[in-house]
């Protein structure tokens, strides 16, 4: 779907997610009409989402890990389509290196490691072992907020 560089630049604009579609549309020289169509497109095609983010640091009590997760199964985007469902993972990613997955995890102190492993990463069959990195501080790192 992001194919056409008009997408592209259309997703551009929608970085400033306040901005309208009349505007935009002016920016790019095409109908808002051809805006608002190309825009739904994308959405339904499940290219692309319109959400809010937030600082991760800027939530009390909450937070932001990355865990490298080995397997004992080639299945690398079943096992992140698996890891994906679970409760406080925002994204699981098929990666190169000593990780065959990357999950971006939020926490809070009701579910923090402890249960996190226990009850969800506990679920799951063929995972060799994890490591956790915990996020202490960060530049430009926004979350969607799913707990």
């Amino acid at each position: 779907m992001f194919g056409k560089e008009t997408n592209l630049d259309l997703v551009r604009q929608l970085h400033d997610g306040r901005k309208s579609f009349g505007k935009i549309a002016n920016e790019l020289g095409l109908s808002e009409n051809t805006v608002r169509g190309r825009v739904k497109g994308l959405l339904s095609s499940g290219s692309m989402q319109i959400t809010a983010l937030v600082d991760p640091a800027a939530l009390p009590n909450h937070t932001l890990a990355f865990v490298g997760v080995r397997l004992r199964t080639m299945d690398f985007m079943g096992k992140a389509r698996e890891f994906s469902r679970l409760r406080g993972v925002i994204s699981a990613g098929v990666v190169t290196g000593r990780f065959h997955l990357i999950l971006i995890v939020l926490l809070n102190t009701e579910f923090g490691l402890l249960e996190f492993y226990r009850d969800e990463v506990g679920t799951i069959t063929d995972v060799e072992d994890c490591e956790t990195f915990v996020v202490y501080g960060s530049e430009n790192l926004l979350i969607p907020y799913i707990l």
